[in-house]
């Protein structure tokens, strides 16, 4: 403090002189931020759920994640060696994030809580869970005893687990500041997810985030993506309120005929003999936190479908992300395998269904109140009109295999490159479909994705979509009862190729604004060199546990 600072507090009590002393400590700290304040600063933690129950009675609208929309946990990310002062940039790859710093004592109650349960269960084991590009999940599991000091310095983690394409070129994926595709990355825990797996003895699990280890996030999360989205969903007003509808098959185990090996479809599920199966699937995933509102056989043998209710925020992706291991781990108990791959007799759908609501989680921006006959509101209309205007782009992350993308056109008797994006209401056969009923009001499903594809991709790809279509200039489109012309001035198409499909999504500069160039040109490139090494029919097999 300055002499003339001095004199003022000549009057002060000793305690009033230190407070003083550390506000003026806390400005200076803010005004020359450190690279390690920044990740910080993206860095936060949403009230940690009650881990020893699956849910309450009644409509399930989960609030506990509400907060956590572009949020993550606050952890000391490793430190860097060197540091800038540099802003970040509000339309780079790097995440924007609406979020507030959880204090020690806050941080250190919900540690507590976490040792209470890793001591209540025994636990050995912890698994720090990242997605890679196609949405399966790639782990670290570490011995118990040393997590408090992972949650602070992060799990390393080959960048090459999550990327998944050998030795890019250099000219056609330029990473910022990250050339090094073999590298290491950190995985950074984010504590709210937390749990206790019941498929797997004495062993939890954390779904991490990604970073560099210099400490900035990751270009090719996809998770960090989502949560950019759904920040700039919170900055404009708006929550997103969602949940996934799966389809899976399950087989046999593979027997060997004639030198080959083979799967075939179980039979039809929930009878008596197959039943507990599927209760030990839902009642997993409920001990997860993921909330299982309905499962069902499907249409082919061994298709089964199974619902989840909507929370707001990342959790319905999380949720996704959950079924995909915990259906296999299951599945194995019972003498079965089960997997999202598709087929050409089969058609595994992954539905995105979803509604805009405020902020605060209280009303459906797609309700609409004006008139009786009016099923859409013009927000909702805006919404719609977005999707469509980017459903060629959106068909790629959706359909990201070519297999996946013969269910555009298999009501199509005429073969074409490109069939129309179609809407409609109460129409499962649609790309998009507005379903008006139920107590949770209107809401729109996303039909174009297949089980293959990534959760977080396909939210944050709608979600930046539908704010384009929101945040549009243009006039609300008309509403089907006074006009089936629902769409943008050029009507939107999807391709049925894959390779058509990629240059959809590098000519859509909204999405690879919102996505991040770089991450859009890593994807291009990792399809590109798999649609040059597609697996023979012979061995295909090899693929049924993996998703792409």
């Amino acid at each position: 403090c300055t002499q003339e600072d001095t004199a003022k507090d000549e009057g002060e009590t000793e305690g009033s002189r230190m407070n003083k002393s550390r506000r003026t400590r806390k400005k200076a700290t803010k005004a020359h931020p450190s690279l390690n304040d920044r990740i910080n600063n993206q860095m936060v933690h949403p009230e940690l759920a009650d881990l020893s129950q699956c849910g309450s009675a009644g409509p399930h609208v989960s609030r506990n994640d509400q907060d956590s929309e572009g949020q993550t946990t606050v952890i000391r990310p490793p430190t860097p060696k060197t540091s800038t002062g540099a802003e970040l940039n509000p339309n780079s790859d790097r995440v924007r994030d609406n979020t507030q710093i959880l204090t020690p004592p806050q941080l250190s109650s919900r540690m507590k809580h976490i040792k209470q349960e890793m001591a209540k269960n025994h636990l050995q084991f912890v698994q720090f869970e990242a997605t890679d590009l196609h949405g399966v999940s790639r782990s670290k599991s570490i011995p118990a005893q040393l997590f408090q000091e992972k949650v602070v310095h992060g799990v390393f983690m080959p960048r090459g687990y999550l990327e998944l394409m050998p030795a890019p070129k250099d000219n056609e994926v330029n990473h910022i500041r990250a050339t090094c595709f073999n590298s290491d990355i950190v995985l950074m825990p984010e504590l709210s997810t937390f749990r206790v797996l019941p498929w797997a003895q004495r062993t939890a699990r954390v779904i991490c985030d990604t970073f560099t280890v210099t400490g900035e996030p990751l270009p090719t999360s996809p998770r960090l993506m989502a949560k950019r989205q759904l920040g700039r969903l919170q900055e404009a007003g708006f929550s997103l309120l969602s949940a996934f509808i799966h389809d899976f098959c399950i087989f046999g185990v593979p027997e060997v005929i004639n030198a080959k090996t083979l799967s075939f479809p179980a039979a039809t599920l929930l009878n008596n003999h197959d039943q507990p199966f599927m209760q030990e699937l839902v009642d997993g995933l409920c001990h997860t936190g993921a909330n299982v509102e309905s499962f069902s056989s499907s249409t082919r043998p061994g298709q089964m479908e199974i619902s989840f209710l909507p929370e707001f925020g990342i959790s319905s992706a999380d949720h996704a992300f959950t079924l995909r291991t915990g259906v296999k781990e299951v599945a194995r108990r019972y003498n079965y395998i089960a997997s999202f791959f598709i087929e050409t007799s089969f058609c595994n759908s992954g539905i995105l269904s979803h509604s805009v609501w405020d902020v605060a989680g209280t009303k459906n921006m797609f309700n609409s109140n004006v008139v009786v006959t009016e099923r859409l509101s013009v927000p909702g209309r805006r919404w719609l009109a977005g999707l469509l205007k980017h459903a060629a782009a959106l068909s790629c992350l959706m359909a990201p295999a070519t297999s996946c993308r013969k269910r555009y056109s298999k009501d199509s008797r005429d073969p074409k490159d490109r069939v129309p994006t179609t809407w409609g209401f109460n129409d499962n056969s649609c790309a998009f479909n507005i379903k008006c009923h139920g107590e949770r009001g209107t809401q729109i499903e996303n039909r174009l994705g297949s089980a293959t594809a990534n959760p977080y991709l396909v939210l944050a790809a709608t979600v930046a979509a539908g704010l384009d279509g929101l945040q549009s200039s243009d006039e609300p489109c008309a509403s089907a009862e006074q006009s089936s012309d629902l769409c943008p001035s050029k009507p939107s198409e999807i391709p049925l190729k894959l390779e058509d499909a990629l240059v959809a999504l590098e000519e859509d500069e909204c999405l690879k604004q919102a996505l991040g160039e770089t991450f859009v040109r890593y994807f291009v490139a990792m399809k590109k060199y798999e649609l040059e090494n597609e697996e023979t029919d012979a061995e295909r097999n090899k693929f049924l546990e993996y998703f792409i």
